[in-house]
């Protein structure tokens, strides 16, 4: 099912793209955006991780530069019987996290350093527990490649601006037509970006939470990340809007609306159903209980929380990229 609503997605951001084309340079117009889109469709397949991790400037870690870090992620994909992917981590104040890759065998998951610092080990755990979610639901090619054709919509709506001019440019509507790429074609872009973005964080918050083992980390880390995204610019965001369904919070505005133009639902709303799945937990049968927790032995929670596997006094232990 997923690789037939990818195999749509393209299908209509492609067809939207060699819109904008036909509006701009009629036929020819078109054909040269076909062209564009098949190319950047097999190019953003095979390389639209490496593109969004180095336009956020990513760098690689592991077990020896970043062990807790690092061997929070192993640990979890563990849990969630998925392949190790690639960590990396961002130079960057906001705290924010996202995941990237075109499958599991290929995936990459990154935090920034703000976020380590802001959070806790647990909930570092939860959000990153989200991504992995997002990497066991192949969302992650949807996303990244959906994020690509948006900005190259938009890119091709502003040069719709500069060919308006051109009475030779054979655009069958004339300056209606450039209106329409330049306005239309990029909202609709838009709209189709945000929708799938805000659908697929729901499930991945739940799924996050079945991985770690306790909804309120993550409750608690949207929370402290949704803060500070309020308080903290993203630049390299800023100036590629475009990636900002990629991130665990909207990067650009952290604004808590569950509209039709947010790019992620409420933040509120998001922590109101993941508090709503802690009775789900406590009515879950013994067995399930026991795979959902860690081998090693821990003191019981006084709260009756799933125990942690990365400590209890997550205030106290800070890790090495304090």
């Amino acid at each position: 099912m997923n690789v037939m609503r990818t195999g749509m997605l393209l299908a209509f951001m492609t067809a939207l793209f060699m819109g904008v084309g036909f509006l701009i340079g009629g036929t020819g117009g078109m054909l040269i955006a076909l062209v564009v889109a098949t190319g950047m469709n097999l190019f953003s397949y095979w390389n639209s991780d490496k593109m969004v991790l180095r336009m956020y400037n990513a760098v690689d870690v592991d077990q020896k530069n970043a062990p807790e870090y690092y061997g929070i992620v192993k640990d979890l994909a563990a849990r969630a019987g998925l392949p190790m992917p690639r960590v990396y981590l961002i130079e960057n104040d906001q705290p924010n996290a996202f995941a990237t890759g075109r499958n599991p065998q290929n995936a990459a998951v990154a935090a920034s350093t703000g976020l380590l610092r802001a959070l806790t080990p647990q909930e570092v755990a939860a959000v990153m527990a989200h991504e992995l979610a997002h990497v066991e639901h192949r969302d992650t090619l949807t996303m990244t490649i959906t994020a690509t054709l948006a900005g190259a919509i938009s890119m091709l709506g502003n040069f719709a601006m500069f060919f308006g001019g051109n009475r030779n440019n054979n655009n069958p509507l004339g300056f209606i037509g450039i209106l329409v790429a330049m306005i239309v074609a990029p909202f609709a872009a838009m709209l189709v970006q945000m929708a799938i973005s805000r659908t697929r964080e729901y499930s991945a918050d739940r799924r996050g939470a079945e991985i770690c083992g306790n909804p309120l980390w993550l409750a608690s880390a949207l929370n402290k990340i949704a803060r500070g995204a309020k308080q903290i610019v993203n630049e390299e965001a800023e100036r590629n809007p475009a990636s900002a369904s990629l991130f665990i919070i909207n990067p650009l505005s952290g604004k808590g609306t569950d509209s039709l133009f947010s790019t992620h639902p409420s933040t509120e709303n998001r922590i109101a159903a993941l508090e709503a799945m802690v009775e789900e937990f406590r009515q879950q049968p013994a067995a399930q209980q026991q795979a959902a927790t860690p081998a090693t032995p821990v003191e019981e929670d006084p709260q009756d929380e799933p125990p942690s596997p990365w400590g209890r006094d997550g205030a106290s232990r800070k890790g090495p990229w304090s």
